[in-house]
């Protein structure tokens, strides 16, 4: 049973969890958005919110807080110049875990954690994807039949195929087809 278990330990020790945790939280901090194990994501939001909290009050004695727990400079600026004006009016719940699927490797939960505010800045947009079909044969008829009914662009491609061709490119074209295949060797053993 895990009663009294407040922390999951993700199977490291302490040093190593801390660690970890903190490069977590500054890669979240500055990249706004972060792909980890659901274990991992729900660990690092009880990491990071506080240091969110205290990022709200811009002193001397909350910034060397903050830096005790992330150790880089650049996340510490970060978080006390971009991410604490825009969630100055927030009570809480800074982050945000969306659950992405399964690992291909292990099959590990995976989740995507953001901080909500910035989720505009995080959201790639989306491409969009042709609708391909299995049968290709339409396209096929209809540019044939382009072809077809303008027979100068036939002739003309054909000219400008035939003249770009080098007798270099011919021989080679030729010479696998005239190469022959030799027999394995028989030893004078056998």
């Amino acid at each position: 049973m895990r009663h009294n278990r407040a922390i999951n330990h993700l199977g490291r020790q302490s040093g190593h969890r801390k660690a970890m945790l903190a490069n977590m939280a500054s890669s979240l901090i500055l990249s706004k958005q972060i792909e980890t194990t659901v274990a991992k994501a729900k660990a690092l939001r009880m990491y990071v919110e506080p240091l969110i909290t205290k990022s709200k009050e811009d002193t001397t004695h909350s910034r060397r807080i903050v830096f005790s727990y992330l150790k880089q400079k650049e996340a510490v600026s970060e978080l006390f110049r971009v991410v604490a004006p825009k969630i100055a009016d927030r009570p809480g719940g800074y982050t945000r875990i969306v659950r992405t699927g399964f690992r291909v490797g292990d099959a590990a939960d995976m989740a995507v954690i953001q901080l909500v505010d910035f989720t505009e800045v995080a959201a790639a947009p989306e491409k969009e994807v042709k609708k391909t079909t299995r049968r290709s044969g339409a396209r096929k008829a209809a540019a044939t039949d382009g072809e077809a009914t303008n027979p100068a662009n036939k002739k003309g491609a054909s000219r400008k195929a035939n003249s770009q061709k080098s007798p270099n490119q011919a021989a080679t074209k030729a010479a696998p087809a005239a190469r022959k295949v030799q027999a394995p060797r028989k030893s004078g053993n056998a």
